[in-house]
């Protein structure tokens, strides 16, 4: 058995552990005492499931369904997912002094997405304390709002509560109508939309920030993270601000209030999946635009799901390499491998085939709308956490499916691949030939 396990790829081993964890936190979700009401296996696993990808989609109410504990337990599954749980355990190794070796540092490798295997223990060990840095802070400022309104116990727990959840862009909340209540408050709006961008910057942008604190000392992946996200999260303000802005979901808010709901939506819709809209009032262009959103997510290396930030950029800049007729693709005076630009392909390519084949059998197992379905499979393809209503109403069948897309969407397209697929050397090198296409 030990064997099997030295040998086995960092994708697959990944995958496995994944499994397992699936398990056990559905295991503790259907003890009796962690429910306020009996909780169905298929309802226990894909709490689970939603929790450790940090989708934040749910078949019941968190608020009033769990207890305590079992409030507790999603939470745990939400640091670990959200993290990584070769990061834990790797800092569990660390705490009880034993030796990382090779094996266990291209699992890290593998899951913290970096590209080289040097420094990722120093990455672990930063991350862990970066990340409950910045949770203590939005904890913090949660607090300012929410103790005085719901006292010191309350106030407390929510605050805890939602700055983890924000941080790890998991769209969980208390509140069955999550925070909708709360869409005239600029403090609880700006807080939980710096957490999740926080967390969806990815790590090592985050680390590379505070090691070299200039611009233009960044790595390519960094200004590429910081510029786009930049740029997306003000173009998709504005376009969900022209579309809504004389719609049902923004009815009765003031023009502050309006600009703010959509600069909250704009942010959370690519990965965490709060809302302080109806979603199900919203425009159908809307709804397509944040589809789109969803399925670009945040960036590598981060808490968040999708085919990553960076990748759809990198897929643009291949296209406009090719229809300029350029050598090469440069950007901030570096230049790009044709191998990123094709992996980037196969991961969007894998992706999309993936959302395709989650909309036909959605279709087939639900009867909604086919806007309603493609917008559910895209949320938790983007780990997302968002709904138009459906959710709650899954079938059995539909509510594995939608498990199933999860999990695809926080291990990642390529990682999926390489899980199900056996490598196979090519021993000969035949000849090449053109084809035509276009």
């Amino acid at each position: 058995m030990k064997k099997a396990n030295v040998h086995m790829s960092p994708p697959r081993f990944l995958t496995l552990a994944f499994i397992v964890l699936a398990g056990m936190g559905t295991l503790l979700l259907k003890l009796p005492f962690a429910t306020t009401k009996p909780l169905a296996w298929v309802d226990a696993l894909f709490t689970c499931i939603s929790a450790f990808t940090v989708t934040g989609l749910g078949v019941v109410d968190t608020g009033t369904h769990f207890t305590l504990f079992g409030q507790l337990v999603i939470l745990t599954l939400i640091q670990v997912g959200g993290l990584g749980m070769m990061t834990f355990a790797i800092i569990i190794f660390i705490m009880l002094g034993k030796k990382i070796g090779l094996h266990n540092r291209i699992l890290l490798q593998q899951a913290l997405n970096q590209i080289n295997i040097g420094g990722v223990i120093y990455l672990a060990k930063a991350l862990l304390i970066f990340s409950l840095l910045v949770e203590f802070i939005g904890f913090v400022l949660l607090c300012l709002k929410w103790v005085p309104h719901y006292g010191w116990q309350k106030g407390t727990y929510f605050s805890f509560f939602h700055a983890i959840s924000a941080y790890n862009n998991a769209g969980f909340s208390i509140w069955p109508d999550n925070l909708m209540r709360h869409v005239h408050s600029p403090l609880v709006n700006m807080v939980i939309t710096a957490l999740i961008i926080i967390g969806g910057l990815g790590f090592t942008v985050v680390i590379d920030i505070w090691k070299k604190r200039n611009f233009q000392r960044l790595t390519l992946h960094s200004k590429l993270m910081l510029v786009s996200t930049l740029i997306i999260n003000m173009v998709a303000t504005v376009l969900i601000l022209l579309l809504e802005y004389n719609g049902a979901a923004m009815s009765g808010l003031s023009f502050f209030d309006k600009t703010m709901s959509a600069y909250f939506q704009a942010i959370t819709t690519r990965t965490a999946g709060f809302n302080t809209l109806d979603i199900a009032k919203l425009s159908d262009s809307t709804i397509l635009f944040m589809c789109v959103l969803m399925i670009i997510g945040a960036g590598s290396a981060s808490t968040g799901g999708g085919i990553k930030l960076t990748t759809f950029l990198i897929m643009i800049l291949g296209v406009i390499k090719f229809i300029r007729e350029q050598q090469e693709v440069s950007v901030f005076k570096k230049s790009i491998r044709d191998s990123t630009i094709i992996k980037a392909l196969s991961i969007t390519m894998v992706a999309v085939g993936l959302i395709f084949l989650g909309i036909i059998a959605l279709t087939i197992t639900e009867k909604a709308s086919t806007l309603l379905i493609i917008f559910e499979i895209c949320s938790a393809f983007g780990t997302v956490g968002l709904t138009m209503g459906l959710t709650f109403n899954l079938t059995v069948m539909g509510k594995l499916i939608i498990s199933f897309m999860m999990f695809a969407g926080k291990i990642g397209p390529l990682t999926l691949a390489f899980t199900i697929s056996k490598s196979k050397p090519v021993k000969i090198k035949h000849p090449s030939e053109d084809i035509l296409t276009g």
